[in-house]
């Protein structure tokens, strides 16, 4: 006679632990108990019809088949323990952790002090560590109970949130640094002037005058270059759309320096016909006025700044910006795009950067999706190199 198997208590255990997961983890508290309801319906009516003399040992095999299956797929990193030892990994928690982790004890598999000691913690019990899957990695891992014999250790990875809040809050020290810098420049020039006696010598105080508008000047282009690159956070996943012809929005950017007294240092090479791309105009600009400023910031004074554009290939537009200055060492190359970063901080300043010019231009070339190259080596001057998707099909072009 054959009958319904008994109660899937291993099964309804993990769909439990998982709904869980999922509810820390942030998502919907709808989806969670639609998931839960889904799974567990799912193994209600997928039970086995088998005789009642059906040996223990085989229904425990089954058991154990079940859970491996169920937690294959989930994107959470599982790890199911039965008792001491790693009975299962899901995929996740093998590319977290290594595949050989399958049969080992678990202080091997887990190897981490921290982790060895949620195995004597109880059910719910949470660590969080560094350095589980690599050096700079975090992760979250909590016990859940399964019955008397399994357990299952979820792994979350917070390496990213950390170095998000990492990076904000070295951002926020940096810009209150370059913010401080020159607003301590312009109190102390202010009081000095403010109890300075009727007769200080006239060229002093418009000496006093130039010193305050250059530093307030200064803060002015570096509030505006934070707002810059805060619009582009904001917009990093809307991709542009409007078609932009490059050959003449690069004359009319030359155009404009070339009206600050450095039209003989600005070379513009451009073919004949159009060169457009699906794009926001006003940040093509502002990324070419970026690289031009660079190069006849850090160029040699004399010598020229090259601008170039041309259709690489049937899919590519190649803008480069190049100068013939001192060039840049092989060991700052991979930095040059980072928030405030600089080669010479001194030389930087002198020169009124704000140190995230490049950085507002590595943005603007990724919500472009295109790619930037930086070219250079001490003594040979630098090339900066956007390529840019063509636009696909012809269009009414804004310039």
């Amino acid at each position: 006679m054959l009958t319904r198997s008994p109660i899937p208590w291993p099964g309804l255990g993990i769909a439990t632990a998982t709904a869980v997961g999922m509810a820390l983890a942030g998502v919907s508290g709808w989806l969670v108990l639609g998931t839960l309801l889904l799974w567990t319906g799912s193994l209600w009516l997928s039970r086995p019809e088998a005789p009642l003399s059906e040996p223990k040992a085989d229904r425990a095999a089954v058991s154990r088949d079940v859970m491996r299956d169920m937690i294959e797929p989930l994107g959470i990193a599982l790890v199911i323990f039965d008792r001491d030892r790693v009975f299962a990994a899901n995929a996740s928690a093998r590319a977290a952790l290594g595949a050989h982790i399958v049969g080992q004890d678990g202080r091997i598999a887990l190897r981490h002090p921290d982790a060895v000691r949620l195995l004597t913690m109880g059910d719910g019990a949470t660590v969080i560590l560094r350095g589980l899957s690599s050096a700079r990695s975090l992760w979250q891992l909590s016990r859940r109970h399964i019955d008397a014999r399994y357990w299952l250790v979820e792994l979350i990875d917070r390496t990213v949130e950390a170095d998000i809040g990492r990076a904000h809050t070295d951002f926020v020290a940096n810009a209150s640094h370059e913010l401080r810098t020159p607003l301590a420049t312009v109190i102390g020039y202010v009081e000095t002037l403010a109890d300075a006696p009727d007769g200080l010598d006239k060229e002093m105080i418009a000496r006093f005058h130039e010193t305050v508008l250059r530093e307030a000047r200064r803060m002015e282009s570096l509030v505006s270059d934070l707002m810059s690159l805060s619009q582009l956070e904001a917009e990093k996943h809307d991709v542009p759309t409007d078609p932009v012809e490059l050959g003449s929005l690069a004359a009319r950017v030359v155009g404009e320096f070339a009206g600050r007294d450095r039209a003989d240092r600005l070379l513009l090479e451009r073919p004949e016909e159009q060169i457009s791309v699906a794009g926001d105009a006003s940040q093509l600009e502002q990324l070419l006025r970026n690289l031009i400023d660079n190069a006849l910031k850090y160029g040699e004074s004399a010598s020229p700044v090259t601008i170039s554009l041309t259709a690489e290939n049937e899919d590519t537009a190649r803008l480069a910006v190049a100068d013939q200055g001192q060039g840049i060492a092989a060991e700052h190359l991979p930095h040059l795009t980072r928030r405030f970063y600089r080669t010479d901080p001194g030389r930087s300043r002198a020169a009124g950067g704000t140190g995230l010019g490049l950085a507002i231009v590595k943005h603007i070339v990724e919500r472009h999706r295109g790619k930037l190259d930086i070219e250079s080596e001490p003594g040979h001057g630098a090339s900066f190199i956007v390529r840019l998707p063509l636009l696909a099909e012809a269009a009414p072009v804004s310039a």
